[in-house]
């Protein structure tokens, strides 16, 4: 049995925990968040942070990037709870809500390009921030992240 399906995310290692982002790049993707909506709905856009490496869906400064970008959200065991704007296909979302792991993740199919040749990554898909001025984002909404 593999790790994933015996062990909660909190059980982890952090080597085992590092190894369930399978470089989607979808929470590298700039949201933007209705203030004024009682659900306070999160829009993705296609805009994706500076650091975000366009050809392998990897952070170019993974270890400095909280400094450099001070927006950008840990994702840890202890703060998955608190952050429901993951998509739909995130593994760490997928596992805290029971539904494993997909046959296109990379722990699944033993391939880290199988995410990108099936098109669950956001390669080809986006425009880096420095591209775009900020008062440009709405025109940017995308619904294909929230797709599972």
């Amino acid at each position: 049995m593999a790790f994933w399906e015996e062990k909660s995310l909190k059980q982890m290692t952090q080597a085992e925990w590092e190894s369930l982002c399978d470089h989607c790049g979808k929470c590298c993707l700039l949201k933007l968040e209705d203030a004024d909506d009682e659900a306070q709905s999160v829009y993705y856009t296609n805009v994706v942070c500076d650091l975000f490496n366009q050809q392998n869906g990897h952070c170019t400064d993974y270890q400095q990037r909280e400094e450099r970008v001070p927006s950008c959200v840990k994702l840890t065991q202890d703060n998955l709870e608190q952050l429901a704007w993951m998509p739909p296909g995130c593994a760490y979302r997928r596992l805290m809500e029971g539904r494993g792991l997909p046959q296109w993740h990379h722990l699944v199919s033993g391939d880290k390009n199988t995410i990108h040749e099936t098109g669950h990554s956001v390669l080809n898909k986006v425009v880096l921030e420095k591209n775009v001025a900020e008062d440009e984002w709405e025109e940017h909404i995308v619904v294909w992240p929230l797709q599972d």
